[in-house]
């Protein structure tokens, strides 16, 4: 019987996970699971074997602090992956924890398919070396991400973006509806981020800019789209602002909404397949971005400017990141048509660019090329 054992570092993992598991189980009836990761894959029958929130660091500054922790998981994982010894390995992003398990792993027998190939591309080149001894195949989610890790010798495929999948239109009309909203309220979609230290760094950062933006758009109407677990944090923070946490109700919102306001990221995919102008932000630790910036490549945050013809969206970095900026840009959305309707049309540049080959879910893709691959002799096993 086949084993999977299976790796995910934060909320986005969780989910491409929990979806991932469905895929492999309606095509390999029996399979079982083990690892480690959240709510998504706990319903897909994984137990994990440490909370998944341990591992949710972004950036030097906030994983410095919980490296002991981090080390001791690390071994922790290591050891249940060596005494079940499944047929493969896959760890879904949180490349910084993924890619070091896996290359202990990988030296010792175990087969490894990375899934969410980390972006080494935008700032890392010299480490995609690095990736070729720890892993056997890489799921791509950019369609030219495969060309790039071929040239380092890596087996590489293109399964779709995860973002497609949840692209469920939603009802702007309902979500009215519940929210009592007036005819002639301007839905504004607002999202934070989901880790600790983005809520820490965003939260008075755009509540500021929503203060301005009170002022300056009559009947505007903010609604922050996050995580059950921030809601009452978002909560305290943005008094009188409803806060969505479930998923149908974060399509209906984006379906309702006339623009957005949101942190650097997926999310802002997910934004831009929903049809909504964005204004795109940021702020991070100080020290890791000072790192960060002498080692970027690319010229642009936002995937949706990297992917479209010509770059659309406002990107509001760091020290660009202010209340007035944010305010002033969001403003520009809600009442420059001409600017909203050329970020429609690279929504709509984009969205054919992430479609998984031959019209599949991009789990079920992600399935097939982790299955092909278990077929296949060679690798570490």
């Amino acid at each position: 019987m086949t084993l999977i054992y299976l790796v995910a570092g934060e909320a986005s993992g969780d989910v491409l996970g929990g979806r991932l598991m469905a895929s492999l189980a309606a095509r390999r009836p029996g399979v079982r699971f083990a690892g480690i990761g959240g709510p998504r894959m706990a319903e897909q029958g994984l137990a994990s074997l440490f909370p998944m929130e341990e591992l949710a660091l972004m950036g030097l500054a906030e994983v410095l602090p919980s490296l002991p922790r981090l080390i001791r998981r690390l071994g922790e994982a290591e050891a249940d992956i060596l005494a079940k010894r499944p047929d493969v390995l896959v760890t879904i992003d949180a490349p910084s924890f993924a890619l070091r398990l896996a290359g202990r792993v990988r030296r010792k027998g175990v087969r490894v398919v990375h899934y969410v190939a980390p972006q080494v591309w935008a700032w890392r080149p010299g480490r995609v070396r690095k990736i070729a001894a720890r892993v056997d195949r890489l799921l791509c989610l950019l369609p030219f991400e495969p060309a790039f890790f071929a040239s380092a010798g890596i087996e590489a495929r293109f399964v779709g973006h995860p973002v497609l999948e949840g692209a469920v239109p939603g009802d702007g009309e309902s979500f009215r509806r519940r929210h009592g909203l007036a005819e002639g309220a301007r839905v504004l979609a607002v999202m934070p981020g989901s880790r600790q230290g983005e809520l820490a760094r965003h939260l008075p950062l755009f509540g500021a800019a929503l203060e301005r933006l009170r002022t300056r758009v009559p009947g505007l109407v903010p609604v922050a789209l996050s995580l059950p677990r921030h809601k009452e944090r978002i909560a305290r923070a943005w008094p009188g602002v409803p806060v969505v946490d479930d998923d149908q109700g974060k399509r209906d919102a984006l379906a309702a909404a006339a623009a957005a306001l949101v942190k650097s990221g997926t999310s802002s995919l997910e934004v831009a397949l929903a049809g909504v102008p964005q204004v795109v932000a940021w702020r991070g630790n100080r020290l890791t971005v000072a790192i960060v910036r002498r080692l970027v490549r690319v010229r642009h945050a936002s995937l949706v400017n990297l992917l479209a013809t010509e770059p659309a969206v406002p990107e509001l970095l760091q020290e660009n990141a202010t209340p007035e900026a944010l305010a002033a840009a969001v403003t520009t959305l809600l009442t420059d048509h001409a600017a909203a309707a050329a970020q429609r049309r690279a929504c709509a540049e984009v969205r054919a660019a992430l479609a998984a080959p031959g019209g599949r879910a991009p789990s079920e893709a992600a399935a097939e090329a982790i299955l092909e691959r278990l077929e296949q002799p060679g690798g570490a096993c």
